[in-house]
């Protein structure tokens, strides 16, 4: 996970409510905590980190400073198409351009044209020389991608896409986002998986994805929200032993936890079979995380880094 750290893009996808954009805001944070300026990108219409740092909703495609060497920056899909097409049609108009039947076209007619566009603006992000933008050059991107499915197709817009990679000038970005999402030595993959078998499957599903897509293999999963083991089969054995209505209570509520435990810890020892690595992230016994304990899971993160 160092090297990870070391790299340009790091990638965290997963199943849709496992805790992606939780895990990437740790990693964003630990990264800043050790003096690497850290952007961590979420794509679509959302800003949960706005919110999380208790700052006023950005605006898309603006870089928001959240603390010391630490940035935001959520990608609307839609405006950095408009913004490519704008790019091609010179000093046409936003407002013109985004109702004008060439905009519609590209939309609705070129598949993975958002996509790619926005794995584009990724990679301006990436890049070491940078000059735009307020802040300047990034250490690490960490990428809070889209769920599994969506998000492969995006990573492998560069290499599907035809139609946008032909006219001009973002044939050659176009290359530049391939090489750095096939290179390991700039590029990390990172998938987030509850402790379930249906979650479990889906991460397994990112590594079979990866490679058959990208050639790439899965750098790390992170198990988040894993029980600890507090019983073990004699413990639970001598407490339902126990007699009186209290202790047959304690004794169901001990089984309840020591079942759900070991069905968690099964499919962590599915994960365990593979050639990743594999970090866990304790169970939040809370609704939402604010930023002190946001603090204390890169603290626990980074002790197994």
């Amino acid at each position: 996970m160092t090297s990870l750290l070391a790299r340009r893009l790091l990638v965290v996808t997963g199943k849709g409510g496992a805790g992606k954009t939780t895990i990437a805001s740790a990693i964003g944070l630990l990264a800043a905590s050790r003096g690497l300026r850290t952007i961590i990108v979420e794509v679509g219409h959302q800003d949960r980190l706005s919110f999380l740092y208790s700052r006023a909703a950005a605006n898309p495609g603006r870089e928001t400073r959240l603390q010391a060497d630490l940035w935001s920056l959520s990608i609307d899909p839609d405006q950095a198409l408009l913004e490519w097409l704008q790019m091609l049609g010179g000093r046409i108009p936003g407002r013109l351009l985004a109702t004008s039947s060439t905009f519609q076209y590209f939309a609705a007619a070129a598949p993975g044209a958002k996509e790619l566009v926005s794995m584009v603006k990724v990679w301006e992000l990436t890049e070491r020389k940078r000059r735009r933008g307020p802040t300047g050059a990034y250490d690490l991107v960490v990428l809070d991608a889209p769920a599994t499915g969506h998000a492969l197709g995006m990573l492998e817009s560069p290499m599907t896409f035809g139609a946008i990679p032909r006219v001009g000038p973002v044939a050659a970005q176009t290359e530049r986002v391939r090489a750095l999402l096939t290179t390991p030595e700039h590029s990390g993959y990172l998938a987030v998986a509850q402790p379930s078998e249906t979650a479990v499957s889906e991460a397994l599903e990112v590594q079979h994805g990866l490679h058959e897509r990208l050639g790439r293999e899965l750098d790390a999963v992170v198990v988040n929200g894993l029980l600890p083991r507090r019983f073990y089969e004699r413990e639970l054995t001598l407490v339902e032993q126990l007699p009186g209505p209290i202790a047959r209570s304690a004794a169901k509520a001990a089984r309840a936890v020591y079942d759900r435990s070991r069905l968690q810890h099964n499919q962590l020892a599915r994960l365990r079979r593979r050639p990743f690595a594999v970090l866990t992230a304790p169970f939040q016994f809370r609704a939402e995380l604010d930023l002190d304990a946001l603090g204390r899971l890169a603290d626990h993160l980074a002790r197994k880094l």
